[in-house]
Parts: C-alpha cells; sequence; structure tokens
C-alpha cells in the first residue's frame, strides 16, 4: 500500500473501530480484484485528505468473512461509512473519487 494511512481491519477488531466518533470509511476488497485494485490509489489518496478528519480502513473479505457477511456485502469493491457504530451510506463499484468525497462529508 502506498499510503500508510490506510490501515488494515479484521473481523476480531472491526467493532471497536467503528465506534470511534470520528468517521470511518471501510473499504471491503479482496486482492483478486480488478476494480479493487482501480479504486485503492483513490482510496489512499483520501487517507491524506482527510487525515485527522476521519479514518480510512481496508478489509480483505477472504481472510475476514464474518463482517462483509454481517453486513450483507455480495460485490466488492463495497465502501461503507460509519460514525459512532451506526452505517451512514455505502457505495458499491470502482465508483469516482468525488462520489466518495460527498459520502465523507455527509458525516463530518
Amino acid at each position: 500500500m502506498a499510503s500508510d494511512k490506510v490501515k488494515e481491519v479484521s473481523d476480531a477488531d472491526f467493532e471497536s473501530i467503528i465506534a470511534s466518533d470520528t468517521p470511518c470509511l471501510v473499504d471491503f476488497w479482496a486482492p483478486w480484484c480488478g476494480p479493487c485494485k482501480a479504486i485503492g490509489p483513490v482510496v489512499e489518496a483520501l487517507a491524506d485528505e482527510y487525515e485527522g478528519k476521519a479514518q480510512i480502513y481496508k478489509m480483505n473479505v477472504d481472510d475476514n468473512p464474518a463482517t462483509p457477511g454481517k453486513f450483507g456485502i455480495r460485490a466488492i469493491p463495497t465502501l461503507i461509512l460509519f460514525k459512532s457504530g451506526e452505517k451512514i451510506d455505502q457505495v458499491t463499484g470502482a465508483v469516482g473519487k468525488a462520489q466518495l468525497v460527498d459520502l465523507i462529508d455527509k458525516a463530518l
């Protein structure tokens, strides 16, 4: 990963991460997923831009099946925005940066 500001999250620590009052964008992805690779640099850029305002995480759905199952994720990449443990919004697919900026800005 190019940005060290994008953190990996697992099923084990997921609940404690999304409980934060700081908005958390979680990118559900897999290494074999082409669109996931395409959106990766956008997610990394957002981590830089929103440093101190929002947390950006990635969850490998192959290694962590429980959380994606809980949220009914059937396609990747899916990005879900959380704040204070609540799901605010989500998008699926390799969407543009502007759409992700709008998503995060809703929770700020």
